[in-house]
């Protein structure tokens, strides 16, 4: 059945002399695998391959059936244009580590509009920003990306409850028993970060590189105690060097 949707380009693998086989989050139907024959047979031709950049967002008509693993792509064009993205160094790296934190938590093929959404809107909000809210930025999205996923730290800071259990999601009294936990300013401004709805509003945050080291990685940590096989973050170190 031909549909049309909107989607966001995770990975592109070359396939045969002249394919690719691209992975793309979906609005309509959330992660799949696509076939696009012959966009690498020319100059023209690998200008289309082009489209395919992790990051990309596209409106795609497509052949879908629930039925296959490998789905095939029939038209693709922009949806929106990227401006600074692709040639930003600092935006390339933040959006390369959204693009993998994105890869190891969305496993099923279904449709989840509102994830869609914010992942498209936080993308595009990265493209117009300046170089404090770039900076902020990874740490704005592994924090909200969590709830789509039923697993988001409760805000539930307070003088007394300023201790953050990474295990639990919940901020507590006591350090718990466990050693996955952020206390002092940490918490504090992780508490902030979770009260922050919109990028623009990152320009509250003038942390130094240290202090966002430390957080997102304590994030990376989050993201490990509640997804299986969570691994590893390739993109870490090449962020934290980018941005510091």
């Amino acid at each position: 059945m031909i549909q049309k949707t909107r989607g966001i380009v995770l990975r592109m693998i070359k396939f045969g002399e002249t394919s690719v086989v691209v992975l793309i989050y979906t609005e309509s139907f959330g992660i799949q695998s696509y076939l696009v024959n012959g966009v690498r047979t020319s100059k023209k031709s690998s200008a289309k391959a082009n489209h395919f950049q992790p990051g990309s967002i596209l409106e795609l008509v497509v052949y879908h059936n629930d039925l296959k693993n490998l789905q095939r792509l029939r038209e693709f064009k922009w949806h929106y244009l990227y401006r600074s993205i692709f040639f930003d160094v600092r935006k390339n790296a933040v959006m390369l580590f959204m693009v993998e934190l994105l890869q190891k938590t969305i496993k099923q093929p279904e449709s989840h509009p509102d994830l869609y959404n914010f992942i498209e809107d936080a993308f595009i909000s990265l493209d117009a920003a300046d170089d404090l809210v770039t900076a902020n930025f990874p740490l704005f999205f592994a924090l909200h990306l969590t709830a789509f996923f039923g697993f988001r730290i409760n805000d539930d800071y307070s003088e007394k409850n300023n201790i953050l259990d990474l295990r639990e999601g919940n901020f507590v009294q006591s350090p718990p028993s466990h050693p996955y936990l952020l206390d002092g300013e940490a918490a504090r401004i992780t508490s902030q970060l979770l009260k922050t709805m919109q990028p623009d509003e990152l320009h509250q945050f003038s942390m130094n590189h240290i202090t966002r080291r430390q957080l997102l990685e304590a994030y990376m940590i989050f993201f490990a105690l509640h997804i299986q096989d969570f691994g590893n973050m390739r993109t870490l170190p090449v962020l934290q060097e980018i941005i510091s």
